[in-house]
């Protein structure tokens, strides 16, 4: 067979295949399950991506969100690798750090971390802790010297509010406390207000993206204390990191595995998994159409319109970031462990 015709060949082949995916979701809907509260930064996410990502799927499929708050969005991602059939027509949006219910064997993980069909994320997500301003707290340096621990809201083990916080106070010393149970940020958020919580740790991006944090910003009502991320945001220009709390504090070797360990939730940032088991030509298909979707001009636009921030990993890469957290220092994950219970 010349080169030619071998060409024609996999072109031929390469048309069937995009016609089979084509006939298989004309006229489908996929479902978009979120694992926080409509109108938390998860949900309008999803809600862009749904609105933008059919016309990139052979068939052009409709997308629609649904809302299974609850569990750190464990409820979520336990519906999308148990129940949902395994055919590309349910999506999950979860938090990032979910492994950590896993690395520590929690039973109420029915699920993999490295076996979830990984599609993509829409950005990095880099966190810190914000601090209501009439508190006697003006940086992170005053939580370690507090009488009355500061109580922070958090929705479960697997949000900032709980692991950054707790982070903190091996580290460096800090003095925080954590009140679990929220439903969502949103409800958080209203504790802070009403002041049966004075902190919360969640994403940069959600804190320039929306109120009430453009409101509280301009009143003052709050002040960040500390941020995640290699470098500081420039928004955030005087706002420590923990990466130069750590020098300063001069924190060990088994802090900085404990520390890399839990901050590489930031690396999935707001990742899309969908079920275990999908036709491998469907999965590719799905993760080219995520890639596509986050460089549309129109949901760039809304994007950029809503302060949100898209800065996409391949869903190739998720899955290699899935499995080396996974495979996680044993020192590092007995620290999480004690860290975490």
């Amino acid at each position: 067979m010349n080169i030619i015709a071998f060409a024609f060949l996999i072109l031929v082949l390469s048309a069937g295949r995009l016609s089979a995916q084509a006939s298989f979701f004309a006229g489908k809907t996929i479902r978009i399950v979120v694992g926080l509260p409509a109108g938390d930064a998860y949900d309008i996410y999803a809600r862009m991506l749904a609105t933008y990502m059919g016309k990139y799927i052979p068939g052009n499929p409709t997308l629609m969100v649904q809302n299974m708050p609850g569990a750190s969005s464990m409820i979520t991602a336990n519906y999308v690798y148990n129940v949902a059939k395994p055919d590309g027509l349910t999506f999950g949006s979860i938090l990032p750090s979910l492994y950590f219910d896993q690395l520590l064997g929690r039973k109420e993980v029915k699920f993999d971390w490295r076996k979830f069909i990984w599609l993509g994320s829409f950005d990095s997500s880099n966190n810190l802790i914000y601090m209501r301003a009439d508190t006697p707290y003006k940086t992170i340096h005053d939580v370690t010297k507090a009488s009355e621990p500061p109580k922070c809201g958090s929705t479960g083990t697997g949000s900032p509010s709980y692991f950054l916080v707790k982070l903190l106070n091996e580290a460096i010393g800090s003095k925080f406390t954590v009140v679990t149970g929220y439903q969502g940020g949103q409800e958080i958020d209203l504790a802070v207000e009403r002041g049966e919580a004075v902190c919360r740790g969640f994403t940069v991006t959600t804190f320039f993206a929306r109120e009430p944090f453009h409101t509280w910003r301009k009143r003052g009502f709050v002040r960040v204390l500390v941020q995640t991320g290699r470098k500081r945001d420039p928004r955030l220009a005087d706002v420590p990191t923990v990466n130069e709390l750590l020098d300063e504090y001069q924190a060990t070797e088994g802090m900085r595995r404990l520390s890399s360990l839990a901050l590489a939730s930031g690396d999935f940032g707001r990742p899309i998994v969908a079920t275990p088991g999908i036709p491998a030509e469907r999965a590719k298909i799905l993760r080219e159409a995520f890639a596509k979707t986050l460089k549309d001009p129109d949901l760039l636009a809304e994007a950029k319109k809503k302060n949100l921030e898209i800065d996409p990993t391949s869903g190739e890469d998720l899955e290699t970031l899935a499995k080396e957290v996974m495979s996680a220092n044993k020192d590092a994950v007995d620290r999480l462990h004690k860290l975490l219970k």
